[in-house]
């Protein structure tokens, strides 16, 4: 796909990563499979999995490919996969093209043995640093940033006495948002960016420890949530536990979580760091409705973050709820679709309304962003075409303003409807006959206790970010 398909057709997701490292030996490869096919929903594009046996010296074993996880993987090559410790990563492309080579977890043989890589975010210094490896000999290939970590892991690990040493070694030397994932030869180790940007959550089943993007992954192949590895954070599984290093933290009231996780990407029924995804779009909806209320007959949501914002708006507003769509659970992300003049096709093809639950009714509906329009112009259309004698769009998120630099696929600033637009101007582009946006000042309400990063709505960046867009900046130039 490339950068202007990209942008045409919305908003892009983040990536999920997992790891898994069994003390008593057993094959981690069918876990790993599961805890992916979990975390599906962040990443679409392409997927991997690494393994090694912890017993025995041998090269890593991998396999990863373009596609979703059951597309890339069968009961034959779970089977090739043998090893007690993996990692295992799924991807959307949020730096770098959708080609295999990008696929993850990178894996690297060098003189200190090898390693397997799973990187979730995006780095703000990355184009700096490749160009800086570049010219002492590295040679790359890959077009993602997650390739210049595993460089600068494997450069401090020449010195370091140990693995996580080297880890914490190339984070003093990164910036940006990271949730990283790393197998040595008998380590399972986890980092976390210090502003806490990406999340990454530990569990544990039996003798088995696991690392995930989400504590849902965790969840899903029958594991016990322990912790979320906290901002900053380093820590290292071994037979002996855990080992937590917290020499690159910073102070809680710096943090800042990305909040869009909160709001669309994480999975209804995850919990991140102490926040319950589900109890946030609640009071999300609830939020939406004290700010905008209407008269109206029913509240639907847009499958599927936008479901619980909608049951929330229903609940605090006192209109019956009701489910107006029938999701093809079968089609991926309509944003993978790479041409507009697919869009909408694709839309109809996900979603289908019903007709009986919303004809001759005034309805509220509740969708998570308005990135394009064009999504939400035509789910509109098709509730309309069903009888809705009117539609209330009511949006749980801000106006999108500016781009994401730190792993959320937000385009630049000339691709958003918000930034060129009024409310009103969107309202009538997109055919609703009222629109409302989450307020700013409620998002904290969402996260209580959590500090927050909000620049896509708002552009007050954590960090000094690029001056221009960087995300595909390693394609062939």
């Amino acid at each position: 796909m490339s950068r202007l398909e990209n942008l045409e057709t919305g908003l892009g997701e983040e990536c999920g990563v997992f790891g898994a490292y069994d003390l008593d030996g057993g094959d981690v490869a069918p876990s790993v499979y599961y805890g992916l096919f979990a975390l599906q929903h962040r990443g679409q594009e392409s997927c991997g999995i690494a393994v090694t046996d912890t017993s025995a010296k041998r090269k890593i074993r991998f396999k990863k490919g373009l596609g979703l996880v059951n597309e890339v993987f069968d009961e034959e090559s779970l089977e090739n996969l043998g090893g007690n410790l993996g990692v295992g990563h799924v991807r959307y492309s949020t730096a770098g093209g959708t080609r295999a080579e990008n696929a993850q977890p990178l894996v690297i043989n060098y003189v200190k043995g090898t390693l397997a890589i799973a990187h979730n975010g995006n780095l703000t210094n990355a184009v700096e640093l490749r160009h800086e490896l570049e010219y002492t000999g590295a040679i790359f290939q890959t077009t993602i940033d997650s390739e210049v970590i595993a460089y600068c892991i494997a450069r401090e690990r020449l010195y370091a006495g140990t693995a996580e040493k080297a880890v914490k070694g190339a984070m003093k030397k990164i910036k940006g948002a990271y949730a990283l994932v790393v197998s040595s030869p008998r380590k399972l180790i986890g980092a976390r960016d210090p502003l806490g940007l990406r999340p990454l959550c530990i569990g544990k089943r039996d003798n088995t420890w696991f690392l995930a993007s989400e504590s849902c992954a965790i969840a899903a192949v029958g594991g016990d949530f322990v912790r979320d590895v906290k901002p900053g954070e380093i820590v290292t599984l071994t037979a002996d536990g855990i080992a937590s290093d917290m020499e690159m933290a910073i102070p809680k009231e710096e943090q800042r979580h990305c909040v869009f996780e909160y709001i669309y990407f994480a999975r209804t029924d995850s919990t991140l760091d102490g926040v319950n995804v589900y109890h946030s779009r609640i009071t999300a909806g609830k939020a939406l409705a004290q700010s905008y209320p209407v008269e109206a007959d029913l509240v639907v949501g847009v499958p599927d973050s936008g479901l619980m914002a909608a049951k929330g708006y229903a609940e605090e507003s006192g209109i019956p709820f009701g489910m107006a769509f029938h999701k093809n659970s079968y089609v991926g992300r309509t944003f993978i679709k790479p041409r507009q003049s697919q869009r909408e096709s694709s839309v109809k093809i996900k979603l289908n309304v019903i007709e009986e639950v919303v004809r001759g009714k005034r309805i509220v509906m509740v969708d998570d962003s308005i990135v394009r329009g064009t999504t939400c112009a035509n789910i509109i259309k098709m509730l309309k075409k069903a009888g809705a004698l009117e539609v209330h769009v009511r949006i749980s998120a801000p106006p999108f303003l500016y781009p994401c630099y730190f792993g959320t696929d937000v385009p630049s600033n000339e691709q958003l409807i918000a930034h060129s637009h009024t409310t009103e101007e969107i309202r009538q582009m997109i055919g609703a006959d009222s629109l409302g946006y989450m307020e700013i000042e409620k998002l904290r309400d969402m996260v209580p206790g959590l500090g927050y990063c909000d620049a896509c709505f708002t552009g007050n960046y954590p960090m000094e970010v690029p001056g221009k867009d960087i995300s595909h900046a390693f394609e062939e130039e």
